[in-house]
């Protein structure tokens, strides 16, 4: 099976690292030599280029008021080799317009020609990453493109996988055939990942008929709040964090998309 080329990093709440994994899955498929596109689509609270320090000319709120076409108001980052020689990781972004709310204004039609104009530049990308709002806005649904894969990024929390499970019903909903796969963030061991997990595919199974398959974990690991802190993707300050392993390992499995099954037994337990 084919890597997927659009890839949706989607929550159903805030605050449980969807931006900061949609930066570092950039930062992983990046350096293994993929050509990526990082897309703000949190056209609320865009803040990927809060995340890397940028502060681009030219970004998506340049594009929905004329001034820049789609390609123009991409932005080259590069990291440098860790020996400070050049070589290091690059990748694209497509910076949405932080600390302003205009953008969450546009009509349904606007975000359908978005995503059109999205779609019209996966030929010149090996991958999207699109990094979208948290929430079930109508919004947040039109950026899921049919064919695309969606991580659904969740924690532990009750309301975090409340949120999930709604925005899965959406999703599934709207796209029968959606790639719904899920990554537990913050996790303390693979073992509560996989109860995590099958707390929220217990539910998808149980009242939506599908079961949306283990993609990976991250750890909870000091390292990312310092990496966010210092606005520094993660791979390049923590390559040794167990953080920093993790998302290289999600990275890898998309390549072959491969999603990760839970065991039986922890799936018994997440019950």
């Amino acid at each position: 099976m084919a890597s997927p080329r659009m890839i949706q990093i989607a929550s159903g709440k805030g605050g449980v690292g969807k931006t900061w994994l949609s930066v570092t899955l950039a930062e992983a498929l990046a350096g293994l030599g993929r050509n990526v596109l990082l897309f703000d689509g949190d056209l609320g609270l865009a803040n990927v280029d809060v995340q890397l320090g940028l502060s681009p000319q030219l970004d998506l709120g340049s594009v929905i008021a004329g001034r820049a076409r789609f390609d123009e108001a991409i932005t080259s980052y590069e990291i440098p080799s860790v020996s400070g020689d050049a070589g290091g990781v690059k990748f694209d972004v497509l910076a949405g317009k932080s600390g302003s709310g205009v953008l969450s204004a546009l009509s349904k039609s606007e975000i359908a020609g978005m995503a059109r104009a999205l779609a019209a530049l996966s030929a010149r990308y090996a991958h999207i990453i699109t990094d979208l709002a948290a929430g079930l806005d109508q919004s947040v649904l039109s950026l899921c493109m049919p064919g695309s894969t969606t991580l659904v990024v969740v924690t532990d929390e009750p309301t975090s996988l409340t949120d999930a499970y709604a925005f899965i019903k959406l999703l599934s909903q709207q796209d029968p055939h959606a790639d719904i796969r899920v990554v537990v963030n913050m996790a303390n061991d693979r073992e509560h990942a996989w109860r995590t997990h099958a707390a929220l595919t217990n539910a998808c199974r149980n009242f939506l008929g599908i079961n949306p398959p283990f993609a990976g974990f991250v750890p909870r690991d000091d390292m990312v709040r310092d990496a966010i802190r210092h606005q520094t993707p993660i791979l390049f300050r923590h390559p040794q964090a167990k953080a920093s392993e993790a998302v290289r390992k999600l990275a890898r499995d998309l390549l072959f998309s491969i999603p990760q099954p839970a065991p039986k037994e922890a799936l018994r337990r997440g019950a």
